[in-house]
Formats: C-alpha cells, sequence, structure tokens
C-alpha cells in the first residue's frame, strides 16, 4: 500500500553472515533487511566489511564481537547496501541522547549565550559539560520549580562555567531536616561535582569560597 510505514521484522528472524548469525530490527524495504547494527572488519575485502549481522541492538552486538575468532571486529550502525558494503549511519541510541541532550540544554537560561557567537570556546564548554552531566545522570535544575539540579553560569569574564548543586526547596528553603542536613548535602554535591567533572578532563577550581567550582577548558 503506497504511504505505508516500513514493516520490522521480529525479532527471532536470524542471518548469518560469515557464520555468524545476528537478530533483525532494522528498517526492511523491498523485503531486504538493509539498516541495523553490523559487525564490521577490515580485512583482504577492503576496510570496513561486514562480517555478521544485522543485531537486535547496540547491547546484543557488542557481545556477539567476542564470537568472532579473529580480531578487529567492531559494531557500527548503517545501512547495508546492494554490494554488500556498509555506509554509516546515526544509531537510533545517538538520536535519543540527543534528544536528551538538548533537553538539558534547554533547562539554561534562554539568554545565556545572547552575546557569544556559535564558535565561541564558551559554547562549546557549555555544550560539553551539560553533556558530562548528563552522562552522568545528573541534571540541570529547570529555571523554574521546586527540584534541585546542578546549576551552571557561564562567565566570560572567568572564562569558565561557576557549576553548583541546588538541592530541592524542602532542603535548601524549607530545611525540613534542619541547616546542618543542608550544609553537608551541599557540600557533598559540590564536591562530587567537581570529583567529576576533573575525573572527565576538564579544569576545575574553587569559587565561593567552596559553595561552588568554575570549570574551564584543559590547557
Amino acid at each position: 500500500m503506497a504511504g505505508a510505514l516500513p514493516q520490522r521484522r521480529p525479532h527471532t528472524d536470524v542471518e548469518t553472515v560469515s557464520g555468524v548469525r545476528g537478530l533483525y530490527s532494522e528498517v526492511v524495504l523491498g523485503g531486504t533487511a538493509r539498516q541495523g547494527w553490523w559487525h564490521v572488519a577490515d580485512g583482504e575485502d577492503g576496510p570496513g566489511r561486514i562480517v555478521a549481522g544485522p543485531f537486535r541492538d547496540r547491547t546484543d552486538a557488542d557481545w556477539a564481537v567476542g564470537t568472532h575468532r579473529s580480531g578487529g571486529v567492531e559494531p557500527v550502525y548503517g545501512m547495508r547496501r546492494a554490494d554488500g558494503g556498509l555506509d554509516h549511519r546515526e544509531s537510533p541510541q545517538n538520536r535519543s541522547w540527543l534528544v536528551d541532550l538538548q533537553e538539558q540544554l534547554d533547562r539554561l537560561p534562554e539568554d545565556w549565550d545572547a552575546d557569544l557567537p556559535d564558535d565561541d570556546p564558551l559554547v562549546t564548554l557549555v555544550v560539553e559539560v551539560v553533556a558530562a552531566l548528563t552522562e552522568a545522570g545528573l541534571p540541570l535544575r529547570e529555571q523554574t520549580g521546586e527540584t534541585g539540579g546542578v546549576c551552571l553560569t557561564p562567565q566570560h569574564g572567568l572564562d569558565g562555567i561557576v557549576v553548583a548543586w541546588r538541592q530541592h526547596d524542602r532542603m535548601s528553603v524549607e530545611r525540613v531536616h534542619g541547616p546542618d542536613a543542608d550544609v553537608v548535602a551541599q557540600q557533598v554535591m559540590n564536591h562530587a561535582l567537581a570529583d567529576l567533572l576533573a575525573a572527565r578532563g576538564f579544569a576545575v577550581g574553587a569559587f565561593g569560597g567552596g559553595s561552588g567550582h568554575v570549570v574551564r577548558l584543559a590547557a
């Protein structure tokens, strides 16, 4: 039927390429499976040749790498060509990650980059820091609301970003567990943020008497 959505093969179907079985989950066009996770390797047939697949997801593709006797095999997401080669494509996992990252970036104040060109190093730094925090499972604080999270304040004069943790209003405003618990939790989270970003390769320095940190690109 014209305009119908591409069909998917059930996850129980298998295909063997070079003796390795893989589970399908890729789009089927014209009755031919073409897009998904594949194992590729460099060999006599040329660089990036397909040796197995497609696999249900990246996890299955990673696990099955160990089934190859020869090394140099890696999982790649892409479109299989009619000639048996592979054209790389952006994976569903990466697209989902970019959506998550954008949701976090949208939590920054609307005018934080109003006076900065797109290629300004500070813009790049902000994106990289937000990416590192998001990968660690630490959300940015929403501008409105009571929930906590990481507060980022880009400071062009400091050539970096002031990073601090903000607790839920129950802790930081209402102090339902008392002021001591509020202070201790704030210190613990600020130090954890600093340690995490330092471990990811950013230059981290103290700011505001320990209430936050300045993060800069490592020299």
